[in-house]
């Protein structure tokens, strides 16, 4: 994998600075944390599993506990094994920045191991300025949600400096929306210690932590504040030890390997999808919708839409055929309705979502400069004349009003070894993020899902080889002795 420069640098800074780090004082509740009804948006369990919330006060400044407070919301799946099986409790983050965790609780608990079930609350938290824990949200943040929107690559001068005027609108916007009074305290950092903040209100002495995609970055974040209160630990698909940014750039030059691989795969299956025989065959299908969606946007649906409904579709094989299918519906009928996502992209939901994704991501580190920006996309594009920037998110923080000098430390060598799990050509964190993270996080394991290029892996693919292992890892302890490679599903079937 070819990768900005920058990274290597920043990892030998981060290794340094997880060596000298402090550790932080561990949250001291005043009152532990009391669990009622949960609201509608929080499922079911099963019988006889439950399912409570609660909600928790935490300063909005580590740094001035008697300050301003905001609310944190807790779920909780109690164990359902005897008192003699349960290890503790298991915080659960879905990822983001930006992700909602208080269903979270219940929908991931669902597919994990039974012994695992078995062994652990399962905790569902939504993150400071998501969901139900004091959201956030920055109005139209640049004409982000307005469809259809702008063309999401520049190819002029013209284009570029229209990119950049709106990335500049989206950080106005969000000081606007979301007060630059907030904009430096709903970092990973601050939300470390809210995690902390729920293991004291629990009673728990340690934590054990599940983190998916950003969960992977907000759990190693803990780990260089609170190793010592570090249970265990499992990191999937794990975002790398980069700047956000730098993150940004590596994940849309991995998009493109994975849709080089959609094309390849889609067009082995010409009679099946009507996209043409071979690669460049099916490229160039692909690039006749863009373009002329690009050319007469169909009900609000134009080039921007476009590149979110591809970027989410590679990031899960499941979702190829779909996109392949949606592809030649829009050639043959003209309707782009088979590439739309079931749910709107500019709910408060989804507002929520991405307001929070920008503020965190801002609020972590330093942002690039607009030089950078145009730089970056004028290599990937030589790489690629139609690339997916989607992912990008972290551009805005060029023009932040917020700008933070210090980047959020990660790993620590005092805390425990951990689990990490990737998938070999997962595209949205792809797996050299794995591998540079465990070099800040000495004695852990990687688990790899070979032959895979889904994004989420324990539980989530149904892996036995994968499952097993983690499970052993949390209920009995178990490091392996050396890094696990798993036999994966390879590209899907087709019917």
């Amino acid at each position: 994998m070819s990768v900005p420069s920058r990274p290597t640098v920043l990892l030998c800074a981060l290794v340094a600075a997880a060596a000298l780090l402090p550790t932080a004082t561990p949250a001291r509740a005043s009152t532990p944390l009391t669990f009622g009804p949960c609201p509608d948006s929080v499922p079911t369990p099963p019988a006889p599993d439950r399912v409570e919330c609660g909600r928790l006060t935490v300063p909005l400044d580590r740094r001035h506990p008697s300050g301003p407070r905001i609310e944190i919301a807790v779920s909780r799946v109690p164990a359902s094994g005897t008192p003699a099986e349960r290890r503790g409790v298991l915080l659960v983050n879905p990822g983001g920045p930006g992700g909602s965790g208080l269903p979270y609780a219940v929908t991931k608990r669902a597919k994990l191991p039974e012994s695992v079930r078995r062994s652990y609350d399962v905790i569902g938290f939504d993150p400071r300025g998501v969901g139900r824990s004091t959201p956030v949200e920055c109005g139209p943040m640049g004409g982000l949600f307005t469809a259809p929107g702008t063309d999401p690559v520049p190819t002029t001068p013209r284009t570029e400096r229209t990119y950049l005027t709106s990335l500049r609108a989206m950080a106005d916007d969000c000081a606007a929306g979301a007060g630059t009074h907030v904009l430096p305290y709903l970092s990973t950092e601050q939300t470390a210690y809210d995690m902390d903040a729920i293991r004291a209100a629990l009673g728990e002495p340690r934590t054990s932590f599940l983190g998916v995609s950003y969960g992977s970055y907000l759990g190693a974040a803990y780990a260089a504040r609170f190793p010592h209160r570090v249970g265990r630990m499992v990191l999937d698909s794990v975002v790398g030890p980069w700047d956000w940014y730098d993150f940004d750039v590596v994940q849309s030059r991995a998009m493109l390997r994975a849709r080089d691989t959609f094309f390849a795969w889609t067009g082995e299956h010409a009679e099946r999808f009507g996209l043409g025989g071979g690669a460049d065959a099916v490229r160039r299908s692909y690039l006749r919708v863009r373009r002329g969606l690009a050319a007469r946007p169909v009900n609000g649906f134009g080039p921007a839409e476009f590149d979110r409904a591809v970027y989410r579709a590679l990031g899960r094989t499941e979702r190829w055929a779909g996109l392949a299918d949606g592809l030649r519906t829009s050639l043959t009928d003209g309707s782009p309705d088979g590439l739309r996502p079931a749910s709107a992209f500019d709910s408060p939901e989804s507002r929520n979502y991405e307001a929070a994704n920008r503020i965190v991501k801002c609020a972590d580190g330093p942002g690039p400069t607009p030089r950078e920006i145009l730089a970056d996309m004028r290599r990937t594009r030589l790489l690629d004349p139609q690339p997916i920037l989607t992912g990008m998110e972290a551009s805005a923080c060029a023009y932040w009003h917020h700008r933070p000098n210090r980047r959020t430390p990660l790993g620590s060598p005092a805390a425990p070894p951990v689990l990490l799990v990737a998938s070999a050509h997962d595209p949205v964190t792809p797996i050299e993020g794995a591998r540079r993270l465990r070099e800040v996080m000495p004695g852990s394991r990687l688990v790899t899902l070979d032959d895979d290029y889904s994004h989420g892996v324990f539980a989530s693919r149904g892996n036995a080889c994968v499952d097993g292992a983690v499970a052993a890892y949390l209920v009995d302890g178990t490091v392996p002795a050396a890094d696990v490679r798993c036999s994966g599903p390879g590209l899907p079937t087709v019917s």
